[in-house]
């Protein structure tokens, strides 16, 4: 076991190290994980114009990397239904239906214009061996796109978790521009399976999105989806319906599903339900509505860091500008060793220098004079004369000097020179240039690109408010027992399952429940009701004690954990005579207990004195002497001149 210790403890750390950096968590630098960047650059390898098969592709990425085929081709399936730069050919799944792709020696694929466009560059690509030694593998593509942004990622490391958002790529350019022009900015997730979304809390990336499907009455007794949230499926959104349908928090007839590379499902609604009742339950209770958190976790200079979005965006805009100052300044390095070549070439051929070449007898000589000859018109050379431009002069054919064309030559020079000055002038000016090309992205690809998800607001749907009172809850008097599986015919009540009730029982007994199954009270139940938690609920109480002496109270039932039991009295074996709700008026008339040579056989207590005192208090004593018989007097029954002994005190119960 110690051994074990041993080899965990100093193995972890670079197991660790692995899963952060090389599998789960993107790039910053070009939004990919290692498998997407290998696939991608394969691609780029294999692009003659036509179609790959899929298969050839995995082949082709397992010689970068002993990944299985199979994590290969999800990972294409699944950066392909992106939709930016893998273009597809055949079944490739669905993300609306969760269909799975056919197999990889069935479909095919190949690289989109824009990843051909903004994704590759070999110049300035650092490469280093794969994992046997036999080819080389890009360490990060020297993207001009914001793809970990565009493509967004999930994924789960040793201690961390990534979950970045997919944005739109028009808006994100355009915000790059407004970041460039000193704009603040405001980014907002666009999702491929469209639907609303209310980005209240989005919080810049750190925050979540609550996500709706697109919901149409048709008419009164139809409801159709039009698009889903993201993260669901057709069917993942059928299934939650087929369950809310089970638990009777929704009523639905059918379910029929027409979708096809369009999400419609149509919802058959039965007699009295309407579909202006019966949508807000499916936002409440299904899938059809869903909450998207968003952390947005990269590795940027080999270490995870934690960014909000406009935090990337701003990072990126600055990479962009770097790169496509590294494009110029290597298209000029370019264009100036071919211009040095062009005055090279024109300047041997034209002064006959190779003429001087004829009488010498050894290499030497040949080179001698080519330098000779060469340096003295070094004024013209675009940089000074070199080993290998000698050795490059000395191959040129005879065909070539004779029918050397100077005025072609010159004109290509002049060329040059335009593209040299226009160079100069986008390196001068460099945030103008990085504005151009973006705005040059937004003009070819708004079109293939709209926005999907609509942005709104909306309330959030209150489920008390649109549950359907399915539960029937009923007291049986003989066993004590009260709930929904209990059959009796006392306190009959209809209620939701996020209803609260409260009962209470002739020994003081008390709870604020959730409908329950069944539920005993050791007491005689004397009050049950649907319960208001904001509003809470008053009494006026009249009991007595093990002693048989009268106590009045009244108390506000307002602080409470659900379903935990409480007392109203303070002798647990004393009875509530009196429960009488809110403030009750009136007189309780009191018969003692006969005694010897007892005169006062009666009393009454005005139920006006009582005050407001906590649900524990004792409350006030309403006589001295233990009480036989407790009677509520109504206040116009007060008022009636007769003696309260032959009084006909009728006791008004709810119970």
């Amino acid at each position: 076991m110690s051994g074990l210790d041993a080899v965990m403890r100093r193995n972890f750390l670079d197991y660790a190290s692995y899963a952060i950096l090389d599998r789960a968590i993107p790039d910053l630098r070009d939004g990919l994980k290692p498998v997407q960047r290998r696939l991608l650059h394969t691609l780029f390898e294999m692009h003659d114009g036509r179609y790959h098969k899929v298969a050839n592709v995995i082949g082709e990425t397992m010689k970068l990397h002993p990944h299985g085929d199979a994590s290969i081709g999800d990972a294409l399936v699944v950066l392909a239904n992106k939709g930016f730069f893998i273009d597809r050919q055949g079944n490739f799944g669905s993300l609306l239906t969760g269909h799975p792709a056919a197999a990889p020696r069935y479909i095919e694929c190949r690289l989109t214009a824009l990843a051909l466009e903004a994704l590759f560059n070999e110049a300035l690509t650092e490469f280093v061996p794969s994992y046997d030694g036999r080819n080389r593998e890009p360490v990060f593509l020297p993207a001009k796109l914001p793809m970990v942004l565009m493509l967004g990622a999930e994924g789960i490391a040793v201690g961390m978790a990534t979950r970045i958002l997919p944005h739109n790529p028009v808006e994100l350019w355009q915000a790059q521009i407004d970041l460039l022009e000193g704009r603040e900015i405001q980014l907002e997730p666009d999702f491929p399976q469209g639907g609303l979304a209310d980005t209240s809390e989005y919080d810049d990336g750190r925050g979540k999105v609550t996500v709706r499907a697109r919901l149409e009455p048709r008419d009164e007794k139809r409801v159709v989806i039009r698009e889903i949230p993201f993260g669901t499926t057709t069917e993942s959104v059928i299934a939650s319906i087929e369950a809310a349908i089970q638990r009777g928090r929704v009523q639905i007839a059918s379910i029929h599903d027409y979708t096809t590379d369009r999400v419609e499902i149509e919802l058959q609604l039965p007699r009295g339900v309407y579909a202006a009742d019966v949508i807000p339950q499916l936002y409440a209770y299904t899938d059809c509505q869903v909450s998207v958190s968003s952390n947005i976790v990269v590795i940027d200079g080999r270490r995870p860091v934690e960014l909000s979005a406009s935090e990337v965006l701003k990072l990126l805009t600055e990479q962009l500008r770097e790169r496509l100052r590294a494009e110029l300044e290597w298209d000029r390095s370019q264009l100036i060793d071919r211009k040095h070549w062009l005055t090279l070439e024109r300047i041997f051929i034209e002064k006959r220098i190779y003429r001087g070449l004829e009488d010498a007898d050894t290499e030497a000589a040949v080179r001698e004079r080519v330098v000779t000859g060469m340096a003295r018109h070094a004024k013209a050379f675009v940089r000074p004369l070199a080993e290998d431009d000698v050795k490059r002069l000395l191959e040129l054919r005879i065909r070539r000097i004779s029918a050397y064309d100077l005025a072609r030559s010159r004109d290509e020079e002049a060329d040059i020179e335009e593209r040299l000055a226009a160079i100069a002038g986008k390196l001068k000016h460099l945030t103008r240039t990085t504005m151009a090309w973006l705005q040059g992205l937004i003009d070819r690809y708004s079109d293939e690109y709209p926005r999907r998800t609509r942005i709104t607001s909306f309330q959030e749907v209150d489920k008390k408010t649109v549950a359907r009172a399915t539960l029937k809850l009923a007291y049986d008097a003989e066993s004590g027992f009260f709930g929904s599986t209990v059959k009796g015919d006392r306190f009959p009540l209809q209620v939701s399952e996020y209803d609260l009730v409260l009962g209470i029982a002739d020994d003081g007994e008390f709870r604020v429940m959730t409908p329950p199954e069944k539920q005993l009270f050791t007491g005689k139940l004397l009050w049950c009701e649907v319960f208001d938690p904001e509003r809470g609920a008053a009494f006026t109480v009249v009991y007595r004690d093990r002693q048989r002496i009268a106590f009045g109270k009244r108390v506000r039932i307002e602080r409470f954990i659900r379903n935990k039991e409480y007392a109203l009295i303070k002798d647990k074996a004393g009875k509530i005579d009196l429960l009488l709700p809110g403030a009750a008026t009136g007189k309780a008339w009191l018969r003692f207990v006969p005694a010897k040579r007892q005169r006062v056989t009666e009393a009454s207590f005005d139920l006006a004195q009582l005050a407001v005192v906590g649900v524990a208090a004792r409350g006030v004593r309403l006589a001295s002497k233990p009480v036989a018989q407790i009677k509520w007097l109504r206040e116009e029954e007060t008022r009636k001149p007769r003696s309260a002994s032959r009084a006909k005190g009728r006791q008004t119960s709810l119970f």
